[in-house]
């Protein structure tokens, strides 16, 4: 992703909102944090929204503030970045890990029941590449069984399940402001979004040592909150966003229009129930052939990446849990994502895909 057409694009606005905040002299919890709070709660259409210092740290909160803990099990998908299951061991509780839909490349609610016990206590779905999670059949299973859901809206930020926006639909949705999402921030940054009052009261605690008060510490919580200047970078491109999502499907589009019918190639799958604002561009490569063609690339100048080439159940903290995943194997092996930002140029695409049918041949 280049970031220079964003910025570029709003130099001016940048510059003067970072220079209000360094002449405030008002860094932590300031008037841009709480200004963007409100702003991100209605543009998600939910009741609170609470800014702290990661993705991953939103996560946690969001686990300790719904009630889980030690002992507790709460299921999720492997194919994720590494946070989505280290913030259930953070708060010492076991993740239990489903296979994948194929399609979606996210988790798949059909593998769910079967591993639900007396100890799973919630479930997160991941809105993998910028695309919702089938919720409805999700939903159902927590109202059954009584189980918390914490959506992982780390990658999908303005992305929607029919019609609701992803973070409003589950007990708790957690963003991330790394500089490359959809709404990136200029370093680390999260969001944790709620319409439980309670929930809420809780996560604010937490994320500032566990006190509603400074020096009165009710539980043992984290430093974990919004940066001053972080805030006002965000409130800057918030307005920008529904634009800047729209621009990433047009993107998207011309992708699939310049992939069509390319042997061996497998461009990504849009489910009628999403909204997805591709985050990643990511497709399948067949037969092994991977590697060379991500190599193939790099030699040509193109930078892709693989998300992700260890699903998280290999890795060496949990490969000895033993869980047995073929389509989440399968797609580790295959997915590549290519160059993708809003401001893409068709020229730069087409290029691209000359040397992706290059390196297939």
């Amino acid at each position: 992703m280049d970031l220079q057409y964003e910025i570029n694009e709003l130099w001016e606005e940048l510059n003067s909102s970072i220079q209000a905040v360094l002449r405030s002299g008002h860094f932590i919890m300031g008037p841009n944090v709480q200004a963007f709070e409100e702003e991100a709660a209605k543009f998600l259409g939910v009741k609170h929204a609470i800014g702290c210092n990661s993705g991953t740290d939103a996560l946690v909160i969001a686990l300790t503030a719904a009630g889980v803990g030690p002992g507790d099990e709460v299921i999720t998908t492997s194919f994720t970045f590494f946070a989505t299951a280290e913030a259930i061991s953070q708060v010492r509780a076991h993740p239990v890990f489903v296979d994948i839909d194929p399609l979606t490349l996210n988790i798949d609610p059909l593998q769910i029941e079967k591993v639900i016990t007396s100890r799973t206590k919630a479930i997160i779905p991941v809105h993998l590449f910028g695309q919702a999670v089938d919720m409805q059949p999700i939903t159902e299973l927590c109202i059954k069984y009584g189980l918390k859901i914490i959506e992982d809206v780390a990658q999908a930020f303005g992305g929607s399940y029919k019609g609701k926006m992803l973070g409003s639909i589950g007990d708790v949705g957690c963003f991330s402001f790394f500089p490359t999402k959809n709404l990136g921030a200029y370093g680390d940054g999260g969001l944790l979004t709620t319409n439980d009052d309670g929930i809420a009261d809780v996560s604010r605690m937490l994320r500032a040592h566990g006190s509603r008060k400074k020096y009165y510490n009710e539980l043992i919580g984290y430093n974990s909150r919004l940066d001053e200047l972080q805030a006002a970078i965000l409130r800057v491109k918030l307005p920008h966003l529904k634009r800047w999502n729209e621009l990433r499907k047009s993107v998207a589009s011309v992708y699939n229009e310049l992939l069509h019918e390319a042997s061996g190639i497998t461009t990504p799958y849009h489910a009628p129930y999403a909204d997805h604002v591709y985050h990643q561009y990511t497709i399948r490569i067949a037969e092994g052939k991977r590697d060379h063609v991500a190599h193939v690339l790099q030699d040509h100048g193109i930078s892709t990446m693989i998300y992700y080439p260890t699903p998280v159940h290999q890795l060496p903290v949990y490969a000895h849990l033993g869980y047995k995943l073929p389509h989440t194997r399968e797609a580790a092996n295959e997915v590549l994502s290519l160059p993708i930002w809003p401001q893409m140029e068709r020229e730069i695409q087409e290029k691209i895909v000359e040397s992706l049918r290059h390196a297939m041949n």
